[in-house]
């Protein structure tokens, strides 16, 4: 089977660049913007040899996963751009429902990770450049659809590992369909609103203890939402409200134990 726009995607007027193997579908997609090309565009392979991820971590996918890029040029404001992430985690947790077995639990973690059984299942990647006469954003995607990594800091799930019998290009086609939907309803940024409340009805630690770790610096608390600019709202044990714009996330036990290293 190969890649393959749904049709929703080929009437909005997206268009597709499929890759038996790449070094980096967001590589890819950002030059083709450098070099006139306009979005949207989707860049999209099974193997993939030099993704990276959040802060210059390596994201690598084995034959079989689904390494898929979105080139945009948008007029959109800076705020509104850094939401993406987030139409991106909602149109990613829809396909994933809509591809997977009925029950199937996907939950989103700030800020953008994908998280089956609580273990990472998808990454997604917003990059941005201005360029003369535009703004260029891309959005990466990487799904462990048959294969999870090993030796990570973190635990790992592939589609596969739990059960679900769906193909890197079942999964793409539902993705380019649910993105559509998604991005029209978010709205340049206008409609915002919905997809926070898509985004925090899947949201993995709401109302339990997080902490986030910027820099030497570790701040802990109650995840309570996140703000109408996507950033993570805490309210520390001294009954503090705080918002955070980045960082790592710690949830859970894993979040007490965070604290406590640094106490």
């Amino acid at each position: 089977m190969a890649f393959a726009l749904a049709p929703e995607a080929l009437d909005a007027g997206y268009r597709l660049i499929a890759h038996d193997t790449v070094g980096s579908t967001s590589t890819d997609a950002l030059e083709r913007l450098r070099s006139g090309e306009q979005g949207p565009l989707w860049v999209a392979s099974s193997h993939q040899t030099q993704g990276r991820g959040r802060r210059g971590s390596s994201w690598r996918t084995e034959p079989g996963n689904l390494a898929a890029s979105l080139a945009l040029n948008t007029d959109a404001d800076p705020a509104g751009i850094a939401t993406l992430g987030f139409v991106a985690g909602v149109a990613l947790a829809q396909a994933l429902e809509r591809c997977c077995q009925a029950g199937a639990a996907f939950r989103l973690k700030w800020p953008n990770d994908m998280l089956a059984d609580g273990a990472k299942l998808a990454g997604i990647l917003l990059e941005t450049e201005s360029l003369p006469s535009t703004r260029a954003v891309v959005i990466g995607i990487g799904v462990n659809v048959v294969h999870a990594p090993e030796g990570l800091p973190y635990p790992t799930a592939s589609l596969r590992s739990l059960g679900h019998s769906v193909t890197a290009e079942e999964l793409f086609a539902a993705l380019s369909a649910e993105w559509v939907r998604s991005v029209q309803l978010w709205d340049q940024g206008r409609g915002f609103g919905s997809i926070r409340e898509l985004w925090l009805a899947r949201a993995s630690g709401l109302g339990g203890p997080v902490s986030i770790r910027s820099g030497s610096s570790v701040i802990s608390g109650t995840f309570q939402t996140i703000d109408q600019h996507g950033q993570l709202v805490l309210r520390t044990e001294e009954g503090a409200v705080r918002t955070i714009s980045a960082g790592e996330v710690y949830f859970g036990s894993a979040a007490s134990a965070r604290r406590e290293a640094v106490a």
